[in-house]
């Protein structure tokens, strides 16, 4: 199988944001290291005025998304619905409330366990071919608590550079 990687050592740290985020808990500081954040961390991304989140990562070259992982020591403020965009830049959150499913890449619906032990998510690999950006719109999450907590985002899979010489990558994919 074709081996993929970490992402986030391709971020453009200077355009990665998220809405709704608290200042002293931010998107940033989980992602700052371009490495996934280790458990042992004390930092972490919390919502600020309600549940929901809008996290847009930007990436300095295209890439291929396979699969993400997103991780919260506490299991009520955990992700639940999360509905992805890509190469949507500018995009707010009159973006994505009450839009339509289909408007989405993909919606997923996370587990307690999946987000408490960070368990590997496979996305639609086709609709993932040429990101620049990925948009992670956390609709709601596990304990309808107030506040999300996200400790952990990878981002997996393989710059678009690295696969342009792999024809027999083709075969795999459905």
């Amino acid at each position: 199988t074709f081996r993929q990687v970490s992402l986030l050592e391709h971020l453009e740290i200077s355009q990665v944001n998220c809405l709704n985020e608290q200042q002293e808990h931010n998107l940033r500081s989980i992602v700052a290291s371009k490495k996934i954040n280790p458990p042992g961390s004390s930092v972490y991304l919390a919502s600020d005025a309600d549940e929901q989140l809008l996290v847009n990562i930007c990436f300095n070259q295209a890439v291929r998304i396979r699969t993400l992982v997103i991780r919260t020591k506490v299991a009520a403020e955990g992700p639940k619905t999360i509905k992805l965009r890509v190469n949507n830049p500018s995009i707010s959150f009159s973006d994505v409330e009450g839009a339509a499913d289909k408007t989405f890449a993909q919606v997923i619906e996370l587990s307690a366990e999946d987000v408490t032990e960070g368990k590997p998510i496979p996305l639609r690999f086709v609709r993932f071919q040429s990101v620049n950006s990925l948009h992670i719109f956390v609709e709601s999450n596990q304990g309808e608590s107030e506040q999300t907590r996200i400790d952990a985002i990878d981002v997996l899979g393989v710059p678009v550079e690295a696969t342009k010489d792999l024809s027999g990558l083709r075969q795999e994919e459905h």
